[in-house]
């Protein structure tokens, strides 16, 4: 077999692990440098094929991450006419109130925490997420009650890739406490410009919070 065949033949391998990998989901740089390398290397391949599939291929070589996203629709005269017909591969999932309030509040903790100098790893214990929360829900919230709320929400963060968590359970056997790292794909989603306007975001949260829990507080009460 000549080399340029096996070189041929090796970079096609190589493309096809990549495409097979972003269409799971997110990639990232520290999971398989070799990969990561690849990518950057076949990227402008990889782009004509999720083209195909009316998918943008993202990368961010400073944050270290990459993934596919829907193209938005063209309806112009330079479009693609089958463009405007896909369905799109990658659906669009509405969040719940709890999961958008502790997305943004992880994203504001980011940026804090980029502007130090304490590493390029944000790692935030159970409670120490529960505290983020706590504090823009109602005085008198059941304390068992809110923290397995919390904890379910963490869990939808974590499927949606936002979180990873670094140990099992919730404390292991020297006691310390379950630590998830907050992936840095978060501020693709939530962007400066969203951002800018936290402040605001969150007195609408805590407004309809407010509102919300006395009408819960009833209904429970009917209940019994």
């Amino acid at each position: 077999m000549m080399q340029q065949d096996f070189e041929e033949i090796t970079a096609t391998s190589d493309l096809s692990a990549l495409l097979i990998s972003l269409l799971k989901g997110v990639q990232y740089r520290e999971q398989n440098e070799l990969q990561w390398s690849n990518l950057l290397n076949l990227q402008t391949r990889v782009r004509d094929y999720v083209a195909v599939l009316n998918l943008e291929l993202v990368i961010d070589e400073s944050e270290g991450y990459a993934f596919l996203k829907s193209c938005p629709k063209v309806e112009d005269d330079h479009s693609e006419p089958y463009q405007q017909y896909l369905p799109r591969l990658i659906a669009r999932r509405p969040l719940s109130f709890p999961v958008s309030l502790l997305l943004a509040l992880l994203r504001k903790k980011l940026a804090e925490f980029d502007t130090g100098e304490s590493g390029t790893r944000l790692v935030l214990s159970r409670d120490e997420i529960v505290e983020l929360v706590r504090v823009f829900l109602p005085e008198g919230s059941n304390e068992a009650r809110l923290v397995d709320q919390i904890e379910s929400t963490i869990n939808k963060v974590i499927e949606l890739g936002f979180l990873h968590k670094l140990k099992a359970g919730n404390h292991n056997a020297a006691g310390q406490q379950t630590s998830y790292e907050v992936r840095r794909i978060l501020k693709a989603f939530v962007d400066a410009q969203w951002l800018a306007e936290f402040d605001a975001h969150l007195a609408v949260y805590q407004s309809a919070l407010a509102e919300v829990a006395p009408a819960k507080e009833v209904g429970e009460a009917e209940g019994e």
